[in-house]
């Protein structure tokens, strides 16, 4: 006979979730916008999102950690957090909710765990906010437009003043630049508000003007013009690639710093999480973010290196398709990169592997590379094929990277998944630039060789790496707590 009583109890129970996870929302928006206080759940953003996603984030954290993560102790532990006085901050609500059972022994209530937890944070953390403009509006350039106006918050970290083009922009050309940030074929819909304003050349964003400057070379442009200073530039053209080239941006009129969004030559490549803090920006005005491969496998092998040791290995990247290639057969500079690149897979070469070790000094000459591009707009996979000094198992292995995803300094680069389902259109807009598979590791009997992994949003993932890395070169990062 069916449980009827059973059956109101699990639909007051989902009625009882969704109320708190409202609750939870409310709360999180509340810290964002009047303390400038981020939460996230085991890295994954929260804010805009709707109460279904809430919910199956606190599902994954449960089985990421193996431990239920309640809603309700998630709200609970942010009651708290908002009844403190904090800095701006980025919080991750999935670690303190785990680490406040665990030690719940230790705590009489919520409050005190929290204030023990967070001591760390103080009053004498004082940010000045940095004008950024992004020269150049493509893929890049736009994902890095929309993350920085989603985040802007009140304002106390990166703010996008300008956008640099070439070519003419009359109204029309600044519609087409609005339509193509407003909608996106790949990543969905803006969650915002673009509008034109053709009297100023401008786009507004969110309600914020957003100057989009015409300019045939950046020597020449005066930002001050337009009421921006001390900037960032953020080279998204790809033009310029050596360290002579990028210098031109350090000539305009209100620029301070440049960070390219490609691998550079003669400048410092950096993957942040990985070697960011071997320069420092008060003395280094010129960085590049290194390539999306880069920075999906170097948080990797750091992990493999400094645990098990690498003697040699081998990487193939399975990547999506990009602007460079053609859309049907014709001519290119590049051999097969003619060739029509949604109806073919194409070999072409990576320099990913060498690059790695400008991160990673210790793999110089141990690593070669190759790739091959596939016909998917979006959604990378790097595989790494690794002999390491060390002995391991699959298990052995697994918790290793595990522990590296939960807690340290790659908490942000590297994503433990658990899916044995995974493809790659499930990674496409995930904001860690490694999302490791740990159903599909392999380790050979002897312990010594072992393939990974490591799939990748070429897009969306290597814009948050550029954004973290823009914000230590600005030095806004706030007090954080993985």
């Amino acid at each position: 006979m069916p449980d009827f009583k059973s059956y109101e109890k699990e639909l007051a129970f989902q009625a009882d979730r969704r109320k708190a996870t409202t609750e939870f929302i409310k709360i999180t928006s509340d810290l964002w916008y009047d303390k400038s206080i981020e939460i996230v759940l085991f890295k994954n953003q929260i804010i805009d999102k709707n109460v279904s996603d809430i919910i199956h984030l606190h599902e994954y954290a449960g089985e990421f950690v193996q431990k239920p993560i309640s809603i309700f102790d998630s709200v609970e532990i942010l009651r708290a957090i908002n009844d403190i006085k904090l800095p701006p901050s980025k919080l991750d609500i999935g670690k303190l909710t785990y680490e406040y059972h665990s030690d719940d022994s230790n705590f009489s209530n919520a409050k005190a765990f929290v204030i023990t937890k967070l001591k760390g944070a103080t009053e004498s953390i004082k940010i000045k906010p940095k004008d950024v403009v992004l020269y150049g509006f493509g893929r890049i350039g736009r994902l890095l437009a929309r993350e920085l106006m989603a985040k802007t918050g009140k304002g106390n970290q990166l703010r996008l003043r300008a956008i640099v083009t070439r070519g003419e922009n009359n109204s029309e050309i600044l519609e087409k630049r609005a339509s193509l940030l407003r909608t996106d074929s790949v990543h969905g819909k803006f969650m915002g508000t673009i509008a034109v304003d053709a009297s100023k050349n401008a786009l507004i964003i969110n309600g914020t003007t957003v100057h989009v400057i015409n300019a045939a070379k950046p020597e020449l442009i005066d930002y001050t013009k337009y009421g921006i200073s001390d900037a960032l530039i953020i080279d998204n053209t790809g033009a310029f690639r050596d360290k002579n080239e990028l210098s031109r941006h350090l000539i305009s009129v209100g620029a301070s710093q440049v960070l390219l969004t490609a691998p550079g030559k003669n400048v410092p490549n950096i993957v942040h999480g990985v070697n960011q803090k071997e320069f420092n920006p008060d003395k280094t005005k010129i960085f590049s973010a290194a390539s999306c491969t880069t920075n999906a496998i170097a948080p990797i092998l750091k992990v493999v290196e400094d645990s098990l040791g690498i003697k040699k290995g081998h990487l193939e990247t399975i990547h999506a398709y990009t602007n460079d290639q053609n859309l049907v057969d014709n001519m290119h500079s590049k051999f097969r990169r003619g060739r029509a690149a949604a109806l073919n897979m194409v070999i072409t070469e990576t320099g990913a592997g060498e690059a790695v070790a400008k991160a990673l000094p210790s793999l110089k000459g141990k690593l070669t590379s190759n790739a091959i591009r596939v016909p998917v707009p979006n959604g990378s996979l790097a595989i790494l094929n690794l002999e390491i000094v060390n002995k391991t198992s699959l298990d052995g292995l697994n918790t290793i990277l595990k522990k590296y995803a939960l807690e340290g300094d790659l908490v942000e680069q590297i994503q433990y998944s658990l899916s044995k389902e995974m493809v790659s259109s499930d990674i496409v807009g995930t904001t860690a630039p490694a999302i490791y598979d740990s159903n599909a590791t392999i380790v050979t009997k002897n312990g010594k060789n072992i393939i990974l992994y490591i799939w990748y949003d070429n897009e969306n993932g290597y814009s948050h790496q550029v954004i973290r890395l823009a914000k230590y070169i600005a030095k806004v990062r706030r007090f954080t707590y993985y």
